[in-house]
């Protein structure tokens, strides 16, 4: 039996499997270009029974690390969620700047900005689906 939700980088995308009301599986990738997680059961089989290098377990809270990673690498935008984003490359300009390594402190105060956003991020997707208009407008590096 495969718990659910389970986590996982595949091919550098934070990829999800969650259970179907009807007991069977699914697969979700981010994508990068949206900023969402979109239905990709192709990869399901993958994810859970053919790890390799490209292929890596996650715990949730490294999950979300990594998602929010990529959408602070690859998203553009206004609002607070990117205001947080601009937060998160203070700090690390801060680091190279000093020429030191990340603190203990910094990297809880990131890895908390990280939570906010993604809970940001879905609350604003949970809207959206629901036809409300959305709060902040966003773009992606590689939709040009």
């Amino acid at each position: 039996m495969v718990q659910t939700p389970s986590y996982f980088e595949y091919y550098d995308h934070p990829y999800v499997v969650d259970g179907t009301p009807d007991g069977g599986l699914t697969g979700r990738i981010l994508n990068w270009k949206t900023g969402r997680f979109d239905e990709d059961n192709e990869h399901v089989t993958d994810v859970l029974f053919d790890h390799g290098p490209d292929i890596r377990s996650l715990d949730r809270d490294r999950f979300v690390r990594r998602t929010e990673e990529a959408r602070h690498h690859y998203l553009r935008g206004d609002g607070p969620i990117f205001a947080l984003y601009q937060t998160i490359d203070a700090i690390w300009a801060a680091m190279e700047e000093e020429s030191r390594k990340i603190t203990k402190e910094e990297r809880a105060l990131i890895d908390s900005l990280y939570r906010r956003t993604f809970t940001m991020w879905e609350d604003e997707f949970a809207r959206r689906d629901a036809g409300e208009a959305p709060t902040f407008t966003f773009t992606s590096t590689l939709a040009r």
